[in-house]
This record gives structure tokens, sequence and C-alpha cells, in this order.
């Protein structure tokens, strides 16, 4: 596994890290317990390190889940890094961000809890809460990082503006945004800010949430609770435009040798090496069909026959339904 450090100041982690969110959120549908622990188990074999979650995520189900998986692992050979904030209600609705001061207090100590752990190695609000200065949030964790429950203070989906402040009151490590040949917003104002302030990427959405998967078909029904149901790139008409982005980057796989999915993924790590890519596999599969990306080499004529493929803002749709999109700092 290769390895790669979260900016001038983050941690040093595996080249590719496990977003675990589908895990247990039904986001993408259900998943299965056991075959999720045991992918997580493979990808630490595998030498993954850095695992991606959310104390919202399923309410609290996806730290708990992890904290099974991760029992009696060396706590030095594993990264966490965790989003915190989002209000959910009992019907598993979203109701908000709250970012308050004793609000990450508060999120941090269940988190600590659930995961069975001493400190987080990266600790991130999951959005901007416009009633809250980042100032103040960024200053709550910096307290916990004076502590010793944090190691790292990471931001996630702000704007440029938002980095420049957050930075100026506790060094950031990594931004996490969405990055993938159809989400390319972050290139404009955000990639070069984070790199003048020494600050590292991790990239979700690397595979369009499924749309880059290579295994999406136009006839496919989305499950009960599956959030691409809702998805503007997979409603009708998008998703037949989007899929033949996908068909027109297959041809260029195939010269390759690989996956379309694999090289999806090696199309954003070749962005830089300041950028680690997060995969949501939620088994054994397509987490071994992923891991094989790192070894794809692309030169400049494969970037630009990928480029042809999938032109920038080729995709279809917005990335989130209109209410989620009010909460991003950049657009698609």
């Amino acid at each position: 596994m290769r390895t790669r450090t979260l900016g001038s100041t983050g941690p040093h982690t595996s080249a590719l890290g496990l977003g675990a969110m589908g895990m247990s959120d039904g986001a993408y549908g259900m998943a299965d317990r056991a075959e999720s622990i045991a992918t997580v188990h493979a990808a630490l074999e595998a030498g993954v390190t850095l695992i991606d979650t959310g104390d919202f995520y399923a309410m609290g189900h996806n730290e708990l889940l992890l904290a099974e998986a991760l029992r009696g692992r060396d706590r030095d050979s594993y990264q966490l890094s965790v989003k915190f904030g989002a209000l959910r209600g009992p019907g598993h609705e979203f109701g908000g961000q709250d970012n308050r001061p004793e609000a990450v207090r508060n999120f941090l100590a269940y988190s600590l809890n659930r995961l069975g752990t001493d400190h987080l190695d990266i600790y991130r609000p999951a959005r901007l809460d416009p009633a809250v200065p980042i100032e103040e949030t960024v200053g709550a964790i910096k307290e916990m990082v004076d502590a010793g429950y944090v190691r790292h203070i990471g931001l996630s989906e702000v704007n440029a503006e938002t980095i420049r402040r957050a930075h100026a009151v506790h060094p950031i490590a990594d931004l996490q945004i969405e990055y993938s040949l159809l989400v390319r917003a972050v290139e404009a104002d955000v990639l070069p800010t984070l790199r003048e302030l020494g600050i590292g990427l991790t990239a979700y959405g690397v595979l369009g949430r499924g749309l880059l998967s290579g295994h999406w078909r136009a006839d496919r029904v989305a499950g009960p609770g599956d959030m691409r149901a809702m998805s503007p790139r997979f409603a009708a008409g998008n998703l037949e435009h989007n899929l033949a982005l996908v068909e027109a980057l297959r041809r260029v796989a195939e010269t390759k040798g690989c996956t379309v999915a694999q090289l999806a993924i090696a199309w954003v790590a070749a962005q830089g090496e300041d950028i680690v890519p997060l995969v949501g596999a939620r088994t054994r599969e397509r987490l071994g069909e992923a891991l094989p990306a790192l070894e794809v080499q692309l030169d400049a004529d494969d970037l630009a026959a990928i480029e042809r493929a999938v032109p920038a803002g080729a995709a279809r749709g917005d990335r989130y339904p209109a209410p989620m999109m009010a909460l991003l700092g950049v657009g698609n």
C-alpha cells in the first residue's frame, strides 16, 4: 500500500481511504453487518489505514460497527476521521447543523465512547453552520487537540474563504469534499487554496455514488432508502446522459487493462500527492476491485483521453437535491 501525507501538518495515511457510511446508514440500500466488518478487516490487512465515518451515520450505528471491527487492533495502526454536527430526527430526517463550541465537546464525547477510543485522528464539522462563525468551531476543536482528544482538525464541504479563516485559528490537516470526474468544482478556487496553505484533500464520491463504478444500468431501480432514488444525477434523462459518459470512459479503461471504477479512482489519485481518495466499499468484492486502482499509472496521453471522455462539467443534474445543495460551500 502506498502512503501519502495529508497536508504539511496532517497524518501519514494510506494512499486510499475507506469510507464507512454505506456499511450501516442504508444510504445505498441495506448492508450486511458481517460483510461490512469483514470488509474493514480486509481493508486493514491490505494496508488501508484511513477510515472515515460520521457520528450521524445511522445515528451512531456506524461508529459502533467500526468499534466492533477495530476491536483488538493496535490503535496506532489506523486513523479515524470523524465528521460531526449534523442533526437528525427519529425518522432519520436531517435537521440542520450544530457547530457551537458546547456541541463540539458533546459530540466528541459520544464519538469517543461509541468508537471505544481515547482520541480521534481527524475531527471535522460535516457542514458549515451558518449561525456559528467557523473560528468558534475550530477554536473549540483546538481545545480538544490541546487536551489530547483530537490529533488533527479537518473541514468538510466549505469554500476557500472559510478554509482561510479556519486555518488562521489552527492548522487544518485536510478538507473532505466530493471530487471525481463528475464533480470538479473544487479545481477552481478550493484546490489552489489548499495547496497554498499546505492542506490535504480527502476526496469522497470518487465513483459518483455508483455512476462511475461501471456496474450501474439505466434500468436499475434504487432500493428502499437508497439516496440515489432522490439524486438528480440518477433521474430519468440525466441518468442516460451520465451513463453515456461512463461508456466513453469504459473504452479508455479497456485500453489501460483496468475497470471503469479503477480508472475513475486512479484519475482522482493522479490529481496530486496531497489527495487521498475515499472508497465507500461495502463488500470485500468491491474493495478488491478498488485497491488495484493505485497501480494504474496515467500519463499525459491517458489523462487527455479521460478528459475527452468525461470533460469537466459534462455530468447532468446536481450532485444533491436542492435542499442539500444549499448547505455546500462549492457546487458541482
